[in-house]
Protein backbone atom coordinates (compact mmCIF):
# COMPACT_ATOMS: atom_id res chain seq x y z
CA UNK A 1 0.00 0.00 0.00
CA UNK A 2 2.90 2.34 0.81
CA UNK A 3 4.42 1.68 -2.63
CA UNK A 4 1.05 2.46 -4.24
CA UNK A 5 0.78 5.80 -2.45
CA UNK A 6 4.33 6.76 -3.43
CA UNK A 7 3.62 5.87 -7.08
CA UNK A 8 0.44 7.98 -7.11
CA UNK A 9 2.32 10.95 -5.58
CA UNK A 10 5.05 10.66 -8.21
CA UNK A 11 2.47 10.69 -11.03
CA UNK A 12 0.82 13.81 -9.58
CA UNK A 13 4.16 15.65 -9.36
CA UNK A 14 4.97 14.71 -12.96
CA UNK A 15 1.62 16.14 -14.13
CA UNK A 16 2.27 19.44 -12.34
CA UNK A 17 5.72 19.72 -13.90
CA UNK A 18 4.24 19.18 -17.36
CA UNK A 19 1.75 22.01 -16.84
CA UNK A 20 4.61 24.33 -15.84
CA UNK A 21 6.50 23.67 -19.06
CA UNK A 22 6.18 26.05 -21.98
CA UNK A 23 4.60 23.59 -24.38
CA UNK A 24 7.26 21.98 -26.59
CA UNK A 25 7.38 18.86 -24.47
CA UNK A 26 3.70 18.63 -23.62
CA UNK A 27 1.30 16.05 -25.01
CA UNK A 28 -0.28 17.10 -28.27
CA UNK A 29 -3.73 16.02 -27.08
CA UNK A 30 -3.89 18.71 -24.40
CA UNK A 31 -6.92 20.97 -24.70
CA UNK A 32 -6.18 24.44 -26.13
CA UNK A 33 -6.59 27.52 -24.01
CA UNK A 34 -10.12 28.88 -23.99
CA UNK A 35 -10.67 32.23 -25.63
CA UNK A 36 -11.92 35.02 -23.35
CA UNK A 37 -15.66 35.54 -23.13
CA UNK A 38 -16.78 38.06 -25.68
CA UNK A 39 -18.80 40.97 -24.39
CA UNK A 40 -20.71 43.22 -26.75
CA UNK A 41 -20.35 46.93 -25.91
CA UNK A 42 -23.53 48.86 -25.23
CA UNK A 43 -24.46 51.96 -27.25
CA UNK A 44 -23.52 55.24 -25.61
CA UNK A 45 -26.56 57.21 -24.43
CA UNK A 46 -26.27 60.96 -24.04
CA UNK A 47 -27.51 62.17 -20.66
CA UNK A 48 -27.83 65.75 -21.91
CA UNK A 49 -30.39 65.13 -24.63
CA UNK A 50 -32.17 62.25 -26.33
CA UNK A 51 -33.57 62.00 -29.86
CA UNK A 52 -37.08 62.33 -28.37
CA UNK A 53 -36.18 65.57 -26.55
CA UNK A 54 -34.13 67.00 -29.42
CA UNK A 55 -34.68 65.58 -32.92
CA UNK A 56 -31.34 67.08 -34.05
CA UNK A 57 -29.39 64.79 -31.69
CA UNK A 58 -28.32 61.76 -33.72
CA UNK A 59 -26.65 58.87 -31.95
CA UNK A 60 -23.81 57.29 -33.90
CA UNK A 61 -24.17 53.51 -34.12
CA UNK A 62 -21.68 51.55 -32.05
CA UNK A 63 -19.90 48.91 -34.10
CA UNK A 64 -18.52 46.04 -32.01
CA UNK A 65 -14.92 45.06 -32.63
CA UNK A 66 -14.63 41.93 -34.76
CA UNK A 67 -14.14 38.78 -32.77
CA UNK A 68 -10.51 37.62 -33.11
CA UNK A 69 -9.91 34.15 -34.48
CA UNK A 70 -7.00 31.78 -33.91
CA UNK A 71 -4.54 32.36 -36.77
CA UNK A 72 -2.06 29.68 -35.69
CA UNK A 73 -1.32 27.36 -32.80
CA UNK A 74 2.08 26.42 -31.42
CA UNK A 75 1.60 23.52 -29.00
CA UNK A 76 -0.66 24.94 -26.31
CA UNK A 77 -0.16 28.61 -27.25
CA UNK A 78 -2.75 30.21 -29.53
CA UNK A 79 -1.85 33.23 -31.66
CA UNK A 80 -4.88 35.29 -32.64
CA UNK A 81 -5.69 37.27 -35.76
CA UNK A 82 -5.60 40.61 -33.98
CA UNK A 83 -6.26 42.40 -30.69
CA UNK A 84 -8.81 41.01 -28.29
CA UNK A 85 -12.35 42.40 -28.45
CA UNK A 86 -12.53 42.47 -24.64
CA UNK A 87 -10.31 44.20 -22.13
CA UNK A 88 -7.25 42.18 -21.15
CA UNK A 89 -5.04 42.65 -18.13
CA UNK A 90 -1.69 44.27 -18.89
CA UNK A 91 1.44 42.14 -18.96
CA UNK A 92 2.96 41.43 -15.51
CA UNK A 93 6.27 42.76 -14.29
CA UNK A 94 9.31 42.14 -16.45
CA UNK A 95 10.59 38.61 -16.60
CA UNK A 96 7.64 36.90 -14.88
CA UNK A 97 5.60 35.87 -17.90
CA UNK A 98 1.85 35.62 -18.42
CA UNK A 99 -0.75 33.34 -19.98
CA UNK A 100 -1.95 36.30 -22.08
CA UNK A 101 0.44 38.52 -24.04
CA UNK A 102 -0.42 41.58 -26.10
CA UNK A 103 1.80 42.88 -28.89
CA UNK A 104 1.12 46.33 -30.29
CA UNK A 105 2.66 48.06 -33.30
CA UNK A 106 3.59 51.53 -32.05
CA UNK A 107 4.59 54.58 -34.09
CA UNK A 108 7.63 56.66 -33.16
CA UNK A 109 8.84 59.79 -34.90
CA UNK A 110 12.40 58.98 -33.83
CA UNK A 111 12.84 55.30 -34.75
CA UNK A 112 9.79 54.37 -36.83
CA UNK A 113 7.19 51.74 -35.97
CA UNK A 114 8.22 49.35 -33.22
CA UNK A 115 6.48 46.67 -31.13
CA UNK A 116 5.44 47.19 -27.50
CA UNK A 117 3.85 44.87 -24.96
CA UNK A 118 0.44 45.30 -23.31
CA UNK A 119 1.81 47.93 -20.91
CA UNK A 120 3.29 49.96 -23.75
CA UNK A 121 6.85 48.93 -22.90
CA UNK A 122 9.28 48.73 -25.83
CA UNK A 123 10.36 45.29 -27.04
CA UNK A 124 13.89 44.72 -28.33
CA UNK A 125 15.85 42.19 -30.37
CA UNK A 126 19.47 41.15 -29.87
CA UNK A 127 21.85 40.86 -32.82
CA UNK A 128 23.69 37.94 -31.19
CA UNK A 129 20.50 35.83 -31.18
CA UNK A 130 19.41 33.85 -34.23
CA UNK A 131 16.05 33.73 -35.99
CA UNK A 132 16.59 30.63 -38.13
CA UNK A 133 16.57 28.63 -35.96
CA UNK A 134 15.14 30.74 -33.16
CA UNK A 135 17.59 30.89 -30.28
CA UNK A 136 18.20 33.24 -27.38
CA UNK A 137 21.81 33.85 -26.39
CA UNK A 138 20.94 36.23 -23.55
CA UNK A 139 20.96 34.33 -20.26
CA UNK A 140 22.13 34.86 -16.68
CA UNK A 141 23.09 38.47 -15.94
CA UNK A 142 22.18 39.44 -19.50
CA UNK A 143 18.58 38.34 -18.91
CA UNK A 144 18.44 40.49 -15.75
CA UNK A 145 19.24 43.60 -17.77
CA UNK A 146 17.18 42.44 -20.75
CA UNK A 147 14.27 40.38 -19.35
CA UNK A 148 12.74 38.10 -22.01
CA UNK A 149 9.05 38.52 -22.79
CA UNK A 150 7.64 35.18 -21.63
CA UNK A 151 4.42 33.37 -22.50
CA UNK A 152 3.13 30.69 -20.15
CA UNK A 153 1.30 27.58 -21.31
CA UNK A 154 -1.57 27.26 -22.03
CA UNK A 155 -1.40 30.77 -23.43
CA UNK A 156 -2.82 33.31 -25.84
CA UNK A 157 -0.99 36.01 -27.84
CA UNK A 158 -2.94 38.93 -29.32
CA UNK A 159 -0.94 40.91 -31.91
CA UNK A 160 -2.12 44.28 -33.17
CA UNK A 161 -0.38 45.68 -36.23
CA UNK A 162 1.74 42.51 -36.55
CA UNK A 163 1.13 39.58 -38.89
CA UNK A 164 0.13 36.73 -36.53
CA UNK A 165 1.92 34.25 -38.77
CA UNK A 166 5.20 35.92 -37.73
CA UNK A 167 4.49 35.49 -34.01
CA UNK A 168 5.52 32.46 -31.97
CA UNK A 169 7.80 31.43 -29.13
CA UNK A 170 11.10 29.65 -28.51
CA UNK A 171 12.04 27.54 -25.52
CA UNK A 172 14.88 29.06 -23.51
CA UNK A 173 17.69 27.20 -21.76
CA UNK A 174 15.74 27.34 -18.47
CA UNK A 175 12.63 25.78 -20.04
CA UNK A 176 10.56 28.98 -20.19
CA UNK A 177 8.99 30.20 -23.44
CA UNK A 178 10.07 33.49 -24.98
CA UNK A 179 7.86 35.31 -27.49
CA UNK A 180 9.35 35.67 -30.96
CA UNK A 181 8.61 37.87 -33.97
CA UNK A 182 9.80 36.46 -37.30
CA UNK A 183 11.89 34.04 -35.26
CA UNK A 184 13.66 36.75 -33.23
CA UNK A 185 13.29 36.43 -29.42
CA UNK A 186 12.03 39.68 -27.91
CA UNK A 187 13.10 41.38 -24.69
CA UNK A 188 12.28 44.28 -22.42
CA UNK A 189 14.95 46.66 -21.06
CA UNK A 190 15.32 47.04 -17.30
CA UNK A 191 16.11 50.77 -17.59
CA UNK A 192 12.89 51.55 -19.46
CA UNK A 193 10.59 52.72 -16.67
CA UNK A 194 7.51 54.01 -18.47
CA UNK A 195 5.57 53.33 -21.70
CA UNK A 196 7.31 54.82 -24.71
CA UNK A 197 10.81 54.70 -23.22
CA UNK A 198 13.42 53.53 -25.75
CA UNK A 199 16.53 53.78 -23.59
CA UNK A 200 17.75 50.45 -24.90
CA UNK A 201 17.88 51.60 -28.51
CA UNK A 202 21.32 51.00 -29.97
CA UNK A 203 22.92 49.80 -26.72
CA UNK A 204 26.24 48.12 -27.51
CA UNK A 205 25.42 48.39 -31.19
CA UNK A 206 23.49 45.11 -30.83
CA UNK A 207 20.15 45.96 -29.18
CA UNK A 208 17.35 47.60 -31.16
CA UNK A 209 13.60 48.01 -30.78
CA UNK A 210 12.03 45.35 -32.98
CA UNK A 211 9.70 46.34 -35.81
CA UNK A 212 6.50 44.44 -36.73
CA UNK A 213 8.31 42.28 -39.29
CA UNK A 214 11.13 41.28 -36.95
CA UNK A 215 13.67 43.79 -38.28
CA UNK A 216 15.66 46.43 -36.46
CA UNK A 217 14.27 49.93 -36.11
CA UNK A 218 16.48 52.83 -37.17
CA UNK A 219 19.03 54.25 -34.72
CA UNK A 220 18.14 57.29 -32.66
CA UNK A 221 19.07 60.56 -34.36
CA UNK A 222 22.39 61.97 -33.20
CA UNK A 223 22.18 64.98 -30.94
CA UNK A 224 24.21 67.78 -32.49
CA UNK A 225 25.75 70.21 -30.02
CA UNK A 226 25.34 73.63 -31.57
CA UNK A 227 27.65 76.21 -29.95
CA UNK A 228 25.96 79.25 -28.51
CA UNK A 229 26.88 82.49 -30.37
CA UNK A 230 29.08 84.80 -28.33
CA UNK A 231 26.55 87.63 -28.58
CA UNK A 232 23.91 85.48 -26.86
CA UNK A 233 26.14 84.58 -23.90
Amino acid sequence: MLRSRIARAAIALTSLAALAACGDKEAGSAAPAAAPTVGQPSPTVSAAATPEENPEVIEAPVTPLPKPTVAKTQRRVQIYSGPSDVSLPPAPNMGRGSNIVQLNGTASADIGTYVADGRGMTLYRFDKDTAKPSKSNCNGDCAKTWPPLLIKSPGQIYPSGINPQLVGYVERADGTCQVTIAGWPVYLFSKDTKPGDIKGQGVGGTWFAINPTGGKTKPLPEVVDVPTPAAAR
